[in-house]
């Protein structure tokens, strides 16, 4: 299979840097989603940006797309986090009522266009051949700015994230930051919408943290990892579908190859982490011996 060759055409140069720039983006946010065990809110915040996109093809076409989806997804991040804050509603009920109302709202709007299956598999499942040099665009200012948030904020962020009752009580501003959280989520799940989909991009937010989790117990290595599984299965996964696609006549989905290869590194990773800590076990039991 070449990694390089396919690249060379223009469509899926483009492609590639989005998935490259998604990967990345996707594998910091990651990291904070799997420190706040947010996998839920990330899978809800999916889904709920979907009217949004429907909304935004409706009025202005595939130009209106980030828009709707960018709305849609701030309006779901101050509600999740309202309904989340007041103790009568549970984290989950709140969750899976924003999620299959948003969502059915979506589905309703979509089932009253013409081609409703192929715009209702576009939008759930993205297509990132045809990804445009302004949506290139948008998603670097998109990253830019999610980056720069989780920069300003990574002490009370790391704070909120391993010690709730002690960051409310030294003051730290816990639901402005439970806001940033689902807004920064948010704003991963726009960026990546046309590129991959709505459902598939919440492969792109669990996976390669997880992986990173698996080959490490050290923040300072864990988001770097990640940032580089996520980039890397967007490269091999772009490459996979193409081979197959070209070379051997067997259509595959890109945004599906793509998840499949982010699962399969996530496999290995897990394969390696479980002989890593064999093996330190394996020395402490030795240096354990040795000391008897």
């Amino acid at each position: 299979m070449s990694l390089f060759e396919p690249f060379q055409l223009p469509f899926m140069a483009r492609a590639l840097v989005e998935l490259v720039i998604l990967g990345a983006l996707a594998g910091t946010v990651g990291v904070l989603v799997l420190l706040r065990r947010l996998a839920f809110a990330s899978d809800t915040l999916t889904h709920t940006v979907f009217p949004g996109v429907v909304i935004g093809y409706l009025m202005a076409g595939d130009g209106g797309i980030f828009w709707g989806a960018l709305a849609a997804g701030v309006v779901t991040a101050v509600l999740l986090t309202l309904l989340t804050h007041r103790r009568r509603v549970s984290e989950d009920a709140a969750l899976a009522m924003l999620l299959t109302t948003l969502f059915a709202i979506g589905v309703v709007l979509v089932s009253r266009q013409t081609g409703y299956t192929s715009d209702l598999t576009a939008f759930l499942f993205g297509r990132v051949l045809t990804v445009t040099g302004e949506q290139l665009g948008e998603t670097a200012v998109v990253t830019v700015l999610v980056v720069s948030l989780l920069a300003a904020l990574r002490r009370p962020l790391l704070m909120r994230a391993f010690d709730p009752e002690g960051a409310r009580a030294a003051g730290v501003p816990v639901g402005l930051l439970d806001l940033v959280s689902n807004v920064v989520i948010a704003l991963v799940v726009v960026a990546a919408v046309r590129a991959v989909g709505t459902i598939l991009v919440i492969a792109l937010l669990i996976v390669p943290a997880a992986a990173a989790r698996a080959l490490s117990d050290r923040l300072a290595v864990i988001v770097p990892l990640a940032c580089l599984i996520g980039a890397a299965g967007g490269w091999l996964g772009l490459a996979a579908s193409y081979e197959a696609s070209v070379e051997h006549g067997l259509r595959l989905a890109s945004g599906g190859t793509v998840v499949l290869v982010l699962v399969a590194l996530y496999g290995l990773a897990a394969a390696a982490g479980a002989a890593r800590r064999r093996i330190r076990l394996g020395h402490a039991g030795a240096g354990l011996e040795a000391l008897r």
